[in-house]
């Protein structure tokens, strides 16, 4: 300790040296660096060669560090599986340092029906027996155990239906290893939802069996999950959403809007529901203009003829676009909304994961269902005098599927339902012995022509370096009678123009 009389040493800081002055206070001297006896003791021109030599080599060793923070990537080994036919023992990787992980941002709102949707068990919680029970229907159950899953298959789906949803559930367990918790699920592939609401009201109903599977409506209790087509549709050359999501954004360049064609376009298989028969009726004829342009889609000849004609990235050259459900919801949805047109939608009777965060008046434009003709041709009319506005509502509905149905929240969606899921459980869940484990390998090295081609450019290779989006809290029940209270008041409000619009026709014909 220094007595008071000490002289102590004065240090004086000049304005060059403050410059270089380090963290902590302390003075870095220039000349202090390991470069300096080198270069001290070369001559001034080889001291300039000698300056992008270190530079490269600082390049060199900071490559080397971000390397050392790159997602390892996950094997694909066709090879070994070949030999043995069994699956990798780690097949994907949990990447270190996982707590310290970025979070994402919220939600888009229309997660918040998951916890809709999962409420018939939140007192009761979810049983063996109430899963099992719901085997009547299911096409198969998938078991995932410490991260693997595990395939019971009880009938063929259509088509690859369960196929690409099977591969899909196996690339969220890539994307976010050792994040799905331990569960046991039962899925139908069917379209139409079956567990009726009034089957499982009153005091003494058993509760209902959780059955996933791709629509739902007003009346079922069915849980939504994403359909097959956002992994390929290897029956028609419908790509993998993120590749087509991507074609679609630039197909909408192609044309401006206010250049395509002033008319209301659909191009589908007329014959699977009595309702698209009927929008048929209002296609253009000698005798009637309804401004619509419809095409019946023959999926047979578009085979044969390699599917130039259904090219779903070149079919945003009308003004509109009709949205009809088919024997029940359709997968179709999403592309129509992508197109940057207004989209005018049928009243529809079911709802799939994402279309419950639409918006009349916003998103799209309601159509009656019973009076299909008379209220396009009023939407048309409409848009066509209203452009700025109409304009708006395709945007508003493109942009919404580009950035809230993009494929990072489609896992997204999958990650929160099946957590929420499996904080339902009330027992432990198991294998039977009819349980097969299954893994990307054992899907895709077997696989052949587009189902191996759409499973390869829908495979996640690395896992995800943030973490899923934050999920919004459940709807409290005002604002989710508001909500959907705005819903019914925008398509009272469309169809009271509409009817202004047909009584002043009337009055001046």
């Amino acid at each position: 300790m220094r007595k008071n009389n000490e002289v102590q040493e004065v240090v004086v800081i000049t304005p060059r040296q403050e410059e270089i002055q380090g963290s902590g206070g302390h003075i870095r001297n220039s000349k202090d660096g390991i470069w300096w006896p080198v270069t001290k003791t070369l001559p001034r021109s080889t001291a300039v060669l000698l300056f992008p030599v270190v530079l490269i080599i600082a390049a060199l060793a900071y490559t080397r560090t971000l390397d050392t923070h790159k997602p390892i990537e996950i094997p694909l080994n066709c090879s070994a599986y070949n030999l043995t036919g069994t699956c990798p023992t780690n097949q994907s990787p949990i990447p270190e340092n996982d707590q310290s992980r970025p979070s994402s941002a919220t939600c888009p709102e229309y997660f918040r029906w998951i916890h809709e949707d999962l409420r018939p068990w939140a007192r009761t919680g979810i049983t063996q027996e109430m899963v099992e029970r719901a085997k009547q229907t299911a096409n198969f159950k998938l078991v995932i155990l410490k991260g693997k899953a595990y395939l019971e298959t009880y009938e063929k789906a259509y088509q690859t239906r369960d196929v690409f949803s099977i591969w899909g559930i196996l690339q969220l367990l890539r994307r976010y290893p050792g994040k799905i918790p331990d569960l046991e699920l039962m899925f139908d592939c069917v379209d139409w939802p079956v567990l009726l609401v009034d089957r499982y009201n009153g005091p003494n109903t058993e509760q209902p069996p959780p059955l996933f599977r791709y629509c739902g409506n007003d009346a079922t209790l069915d849980i939504v999950f994403p359909d097959w087509s956002f992994w390929g549709w290897a029956e028609v050359n419908i790509k993998p959403w993120e590749i087509l999501l991507g074609e679609l954004k630039e197909g909408t360049k192609r044309i401006p809007w206010l250049n395509r064609e002033p008319y209301a376009y659909w191009k589908g298989n007329p014959v699977v529901a009595e309702t698209r028969l009927d929008l048929m009726k209002c296609n253009v004829s000698e005798n009637q203009d309804w401004n619509a342009r419809l095409y019946a889609q023959d999926w047979g000849r578009e085979s044969q003829e390699g599917y130039k004609k259904s090219d779903l990235a070149s079919q945003c050259t009308h003004r509109y676009k009709v949205y009809i459900e088919g024997s029940a919801w359709s997968v179709s949805e999403k592309y129509i909304l992508a197109c940057d047109s207004p989209t005018l939608l049928v009243k529809p009777h079911y709802y799939d994961f994402f279309t419950r965060g639409l918006i009349p008046g916003h998103h799209y434009w309601p159509i009656k269902e019973d009076d299909k003709c008379r209220s396009i041709k009023f939407a048309v009319d409409w848009g066509n005098s209203h452009k700025q506005r109409a304009h708006q509502i395709g945007k508003a509905a493109s942009d919404f599927i580009q950035e809230e149905v993009k494929m990072d929240y489609v896992y997204d969606y999958m990650f929160h339902l099946l957590n929420s899921y499996a904080k339902l459980f009330r027992y432990k869940p198991s294998l039977s012995a009819n349980a097969t484990e299954i893994c990307a390998e054992s899907m895709v090295c077997g696989a052949e022509g587009p189902v191996k081609k759409f499973m390869m450019e829908s495979l996640v290779k690395v896992p995800a370096n943030t973490d899923p989006c934050s999920m919004p809290a459940p709807y409290d029940p005002p604002t989710l009678h508001a909500q959907l209270k705005r819903k019914e008041s925008s398509i009272q409000q469309v169809d009271s123009w509409e009817k202004s619009y047909w009584e002043n026709q009337t009055i001046t014909s």
